[in-house]
């Protein structure tokens, strides 16, 4: 495996790999990659790579972690092959569950060993794009990836397609296949939750209206006191653990958006009627930690160390941790014992909590992909 990084803050000159890039990720500034035309023009130059990425939160390139910049990766294998495919929001309904179908419908199933996806972060339904994917997979067959940023924004987010085409309202993923290649994954948060678990009354789909009855968005905000005019960022810093029945590991839900008028908060993924919540805050060294944790799960059971990983950790771990951000992903990079390492800050994760469970859809994680031939 050949890998080689550059990191751009302002529109790059030509960019040059000592060799011919199968994949090209990229991560960066929403309005960078809007204007700079940076995935166009390597495009231009290596008409045979296949492209990944999206806007973001906060860039990561090894152990640093960036703001308005674009960070580009690029990978040769050599013995392990990929295809890709994407699907447009707007020409399915956006309906997330068969944007996943029709996805994983679009790669080659012999041999596939895993998926790397990449959506729009805010028109898609995390939880139902992963149901819709596993149910077109063979077992065995992995996901892991994330939805794009856009800052603290929550205006518009982009992701890179396959071609290298900038897009919004889109979703694209990688099918990696090869028996030479290792994959390892893992995902933890490190958020403390405290209160009453409390109902979810009323609800459909992502869309929260009730809690115990009351007004979401009026017992949320009750909860944030000043804070409260500044959602949905706000909202980054005390997301909901929710689980929907009591043999669930809870996983976290964090607000992309409010309607004043419905009184709702509109989440990544789903929040079921009937499921509980608790509100959850953060501690730096238990994020850290979990952090940690995440990249030991993602170190088990290989036998070597991995040679690259794409790091996804939520914005609301960013704006938590502030000038701490970095000790989340040099610990990481000490557990892997180094690999090249790219990634951005995002608006929700995808990936199995543990080895052998399904992907789901995360929030306010650290998730991580890791690769090795």
């Amino acid at each position: 495996m050949q890998i080689e990084q550059f990191v751009y803050s302002d529109k790059p000159s030509e960019i040059s790999f000592p060799f011919s890039p199968q994949l090209l990720f990229i991560f960066g500034d929403r309005e960078l990659l809007e204007t700079t035309g940076i995935s166009a023009q390597l495009a231009a130059q290596y008409p045979d790579a296949i492209f990944s990425g999206c806007s973001t939160a906060g860039e990561i390139a090894n152990e640093s972690v960036r703001d308005h910049t674009v960070i580009v990766t690029g990978i040769a294998f050599d013995h392990v092959t990929v295809q890709s495919s994407k699907i447009s929001l707007e020409d399915i309904g956006f309906d997330s569950s068969e944007a996943g179908k029709q996805l994983v419908s679009k790669l080659p199933l012999e041999g596939l060993k895993h998926v790397f996806v990449i959506s729009d972060g805010l028109k898609v339904n995390g939880t139902d794009l992963v149901k819709g994917m596993s149910e077109g997979l063979s077992d065995g067959v992995t996901i892991t990836g994330g939805l794009a940023g856009d800052g603290s924004h929550f205006a518009r987010t982009i992701i890179i397609e396959p071609d290298g085409k900038v897009a919004t309202e889109s979703v694209a993923a990688i099918g990696f296949y090869g028996e030479k290649l290792s994959i390892g994954y893992g995902s933890r948060g490190g958020w403390d939750s405290f209160g009453l678990d409390r109902q979810v009354t009323r609800s459909k789909d992502n869309i929260l209206f009730e809690i115990d009855g009351q007004p979401a968005l009026d017992l949320y905000k009750s909860f944030l006191g000043e804070k409260a005019k500044d959602l949905p960022a706000s909202g980054l810093l005390f997301p909901l653990s929710m689980r929907d029945n009591e043999d669930r590991v809870p996983v976290v839900r964090t607000i992309l958006g409010i309607n004043e008028e419905e009184k709702s908060l509109t989440f990544a993924g789903d929040i079921p009627e009937g499921s509980f919540v608790r509100l959850m805050k953060a501690n730096n060294d238990r994020l850290i930690n979990g952090a940690e944790e995440a990249a030991q799960e993602a170190a088990r059971g290989l036998h070597n160390n991995p040679e690259f990983a794409i790091l996804v950790s939520c914005v609301g771990r960013k704006l938590v941790l502030k000038q701490m951000v970095e000790e989340e992903v040099e610990c990481v990079s000490e557990v892997l014992d180094g690999p090249v390492m790219t990634g951005f800050y995002s608006y929700g994760e995808l990936a199995p909590f543990n080895r052998g469970s399904l992907c789901e859809l995360h929030n306010q994680t650290m998730t991580i992909t890791t690769f090795r031939e």
